[in-house]
């Protein structure tokens, strides 16, 4: 572990309800919750203003919505975040060469590599830089953490939230670390922490004064000695640039556990459309196909099948797909299917004779996932899946068909002939409710429509900055001005259905590292 603070951690705050406060004038400094709108549906990020509330990431959505009734409910729309976390990511990819992404909204960077003074002055001033260059860029907020170690910076920047800066300064770790709780340790999980508890070790004091020689008896060699290191404050980890993913695939959690088999089918398929989409945006192709089922009883089985070579032929993972779900009994009913793709390479097996087989399996699947497509379509009510992810794919689905049932998510972008850009309230009965407005206007007008409305048409999100001029939007802590034209709250018509996975950092104030002294960690606020 080094001991200057040259490993930067950055953690974008609150990202996903930040951005959509962003975009959306009417809800800034007010809840909103965005996540899997369906009963089984989990939150992946609340604004700090519901967070006052209680409501945190991974919570169940119906225990969000009991806690904060009147917060905005959204979708997620990953177009957007995916826009924002480029812009964000080429802003760290000017600080050093070794930048390590771990979502669409946290990362780590080694300054070192990137020539930044090894002093607590020159880190504070790249840190200080980063958080103006984001809010210029994007008008979000982030919240740095600067140590010697991943897992302090880290711990800096989660202490530092929301908007702040905080550095751990060398020969301060051991004193920083002592009354936190052991699960702040990476790689101790609720199994570990439960061990550990039985054990009477609570805090990362307890566990360093436990002893390597207990972790051991305790955890195992590996996991017992990695422990105390870190309780020790030494992370030896390197920062890598490049994480190799080692499958790609998607799954969905069902509203209602499916019995049918033709709807298992229909399912099955269209999860490896999504996967194939997946594995293409990667400039990926994958050897193995693999299914995954959860059953009624929350049992969960995978089954898979090796293909002759690497492929990203829809037809061809669509069939062996459909082959796998084929030798699995669904009867009783299951809650969850996913497919996915392992054994990837960067390239397609040339055989021809593989090509051959595989191109005669394509056209005959791509016949049978035609069909099921219309048979799906016609049956009116895809389910509600669990993962944020697949929300707001099957958002982004759902816009891709031009003369089909709409049908109108809370979160969704929208564009009306006569009235320009606005996004989905709720909608039901027939009827959908847009609120008209762009991230650089004023709160703007609600109105209603039918679902069907020729004149509504799903459209691509919006930039959050006005792409011809300067200030970004409000900052998030701030309710918007009142709209002038007297329009009712931003939550009214939003019970019809209107998280990156970050931790509860708890509300707008909460955060914030201890004040600058010896001992203490180095703390900056705007």
């Amino acid at each position: 572990m080094r001991g200057a603070p040259t490993i930067l951690h950055l953690d974008m705050d609150a990202f996903y309800a930040s951005a959509e406060q962003a975009a959306k004038p009417s809800l800034r400094g007010k809840p909103v919750i965005v996540g899997g709108l369906g009963p089984r549906g989990v939150v992946a990020t609340a604004s700090y203003e519901a967070r006052v509330f209680g409501v945190h990431s991974a919570m169940a959505m119906a225990q969000a919505r009991r806690l904060c009734p009147n917060a905005a409910f959204l979708i997620p729309r990953f177009a957007l975040y995916r826009k924002v976390s480029d812009s964000v990511m080429r802003l760290l990819h000017t600080l050093s060469p070794l930048v390590e992404p771990l979502s669409l909204d946290e990362a780590f960077v080694d300054l070192e590599a990137g020539g930044t003074e090894a002093t607590v002055e020159a880190a504070r001033a790249v840190g200080e830089r980063l958080r103006t260059d984001i809010r210029a860029v994007t008008g979000l907020t982030g919240s740095v953490g600067l140590a010697g170690s991943k897992m302090l910076a880290k711990i800096g920047s989660e202490q530092a939230k929301p908007d702040g800066l905080v550095i751990i300064e060398p020969g301060t770790e051991r004193d920083l670390l002592g009354p936190m709780s052991v699960r702040t340790l990476p790689g101790v999980g609720p199994a570990t922490a439960e061990t550990l508890r039985r054990a009477g070790i609570h805090t990362v004091a307890e566990t360093r004064e436990a002893g390597e020689a207990e972790l051991v008896r305790l955890l195992g060699r590996a996991h017992g000695t990695s422990l105390f290191l870190m309780a020790e404050g030494r992370d030896e980890r390197p920062v890598v640039a490049e994480r190799d993913a080692k499958s790609i695939s998607a799954e969905d959690t069902f509203d209602v556990d499916v019995t049918d088999r033709t709807r298992v089918q229909l399912e099955i398929a269209r999860l490896a459309d999504r996967c194939v989409r997946r594995l293409r945006e990667a400039g990926r192709s994958g050897r193995t196909v693999v299914i995954k089922v959860r059953r009624y009883d929350f049992s969960t089985l995978t089954r898979s099948e090796t293909l002759r070579g690497p492929t990203d032929d829809p037809g061809v993972v669509r069939e062996a797909a459909a082959r796998l779900i084929d030798s699995v009994d669904t009867t009783a009913g299951v809650r969850l299917l996913g497919v996915g793709v392992s054994g990837l390479a960067d390239y397609t097996q040339e055989d021809l004779f593989a090509q051959a087989a595989q191109a005669a399996q394509a056209a005959q699947a791509a016949q049978a996932a035609q069909a099921a497509h219309e048979a799906l379509e016609d049956a009116g009510h895809p389910p509600g899946p669990e993962r944020p992810e697949a929300v707001g794919e099957r958002a982004e689905e759902a816009s891709e068909g031009a003369g089909k049932p709409r049908r109108w998510l809370p979160g969704t972008d929208v564009r009306h002939t006569e009235y320009g850009a606005g996004w989905v309230q709720g909608s039901g009965v027939g009827r959908v409710t847009v609120r008209f407005e762009e991230p650089w206007s004023r709160p703007g007008r609600v109105r209603t429509f039918a679902v069907d409305d020729p004149a509504l048409e799903p459209s691509e999100p919006l930039p959050l900055l006005r792409p011809d001029a300067g200030p970004g939007p409000a900052p998030q802590g701030e309710a918007a001005d009142p709209s002038p034209d007297g329009t009712a709250d931003p939550a009214e018509g939003m019970g019809q259905g209107s998280r990156e996975a970050e931790g509860p950092d708890g509300p707008a104030g909460a955060g914030g590292g201890p004040g600058q002294g010896p001992g203490q960690p180095v703390t900056s606020r705007p």
